[in-house]
């Protein structure tokens, strides 16, 4: 398969995440970020434990639980506390920090450089997600503000991890681990922190099926998938795709405006993300290099 089909596979997935926005403020009960991401995570997770029938073994239990904390624990449980807290634009320009952070830690963690041309295209794309969505009237509430840049910080070192940790598996099973382990560390949290949830309304099983089933079973196998083959400093910038779709829902089906700032905002964010794919491909043989030389 080609790069240009791995980018565009794996595009999908932050294309999907920027309806999160959407179905959490309009679908799901307010107040319960914990439960939500319980319930986005774990019956995902368990489901696809079921098809692949297969457990890590050795250090990968290890590794998963890590994995598992950053890239679904505590990255949903501040994604959510975000989202209810700020405006869905203003917690998508507050998380738009990531591809930066991505750059900075692969060079820590893989040695990867630290490219001129990934740096700009990230700061672009901060600046494009600014220009889409914040407005003068944008509530800037500091504790939502705190959770969009610790989820930010988790997700870009959970993306160049799961880099670096590359089991010999399938991304299906990957993502059936990662969830599974996800999922059930949120769970103490969820039923010690906050009330049980209220009986659910017929819009509330709606959301949260599509962001089990679509949201997070399906996305995060194309996801993981993406990372196995692609450096994280080209993974990392394809997130932001996810603001810019969370403004064309909002535009299209809550009838929000859409002004010359939003116009400029998403040529910006296009140019950003395109940018950030010119770069060069690492050699082949570090593109391909065995689990075991990749986990060390």
């Amino acid at each position: 398969m080609t790069r240009k089909t791995d980018l565009m596979l794996t595009a999908i997935a932050p294309a999907i995440w920027g309806s999160s926005y959407l179905v959490t403020t309009e679908l799901l009960p307010a107040g319960y970020p914990l439960t939500v991401s319980l319930l986005r995570a774990l019956p995902a997770g368990l489901l696809l434990l079921l098809l692949v029938r297969q457990l890590p073994g050795g250090i990968w239990w290890a590794r998963v639980v890590v994995l598992g904390l950053l890239n679904f624990t505590f990255f949903w449980w501040m994604l959510f506390e975000a989202a209810y807290r700020l405006p869905g634009g203003v917690a998508a320009t507050v998380g738009a920090i990531q591809p930066l952070v991505v750059v900075l830690l692969a060079r820590v963690l893989l040695g990867s450089p630290v490219r001129a041309r990934a740096v700009a295209a990230a700061l672009a794309g901060i600046g494009g997600v600014a220009l889409l969505i914040l407005t003068p009237a944008a509530a800037l509430d500091p504790v939502g503000i705190a959770a969009g840049l610790a989820g930010a910080l988790s997700m870009a070192g959970g993306t160049v991890l799961s880099r670096r940790w590359q089991p010999p598996v399938s991304p299906l099973t990957v993502t059936a681990w990662q969830l599974t382990a996800g999922g059930i560390m949120l769970l103490p949290i969820a039923l010690w922190l906050e009330p049980p949830l209220p009986a659910p309304t017929l819009a509330n099983a709606a959301g949260m099926a599509w962001l089990c089933l679509v949201g997070a079973a399906l996305t995060y196998i194309l996801w993981f998938r993406g990372i196995s083959r692609l450096e994280p400093a080209t993974v990392a910038p394809l997130g932001f795709l996810s603001p810019l779709t969370a403004v064309l829902l909002g535009w299209s089906i809550l009838g929000q405006s859409l002004g010359p700032a939003q116009l400029a905002g998403m040529a910006v964010v296009f140019a950003s993300v395109w940018l950030s794919q010119q770069a060069p491909p690492p050699p082949t043989a570090a593109r391909t290099r065995p689990a075991s030389a990749a986990s060390v």
